[in-house]
């Protein structure tokens, strides 16, 4: 896709229990391939990824956006 202006806005991580699949490295990964400036993170019932989605999305030049 090469509308840069598309984010991510409803993800479960593997912080989402019985949900998530996705891997948090491997979705800052994706989510620069993708030219992505930012991404959502909607894990259900918990903020157990928060502090881990936040330093891996910074540390990749990512604006990390909370959900729930």
């Amino acid at each position: 896709m090469s509308d840069h202006s598309f984010v991510h806005l409803h993800l479960h991580s593997e912080y989402s229990i019985l949900d998530g699949m996705c891997r948090l490295d491997r979705l800052m990964e994706e989510v620069k391939r993708q030219k992505m400036w930012a991404v959502g993170l909607t894990d259900h019932g918990n903020m157990y990824g928060a502090l881990d989605f936040y330093n891996k999305a910074t540390s990749a030049g990512i604006k990390p956006i909370f959900g729930c």
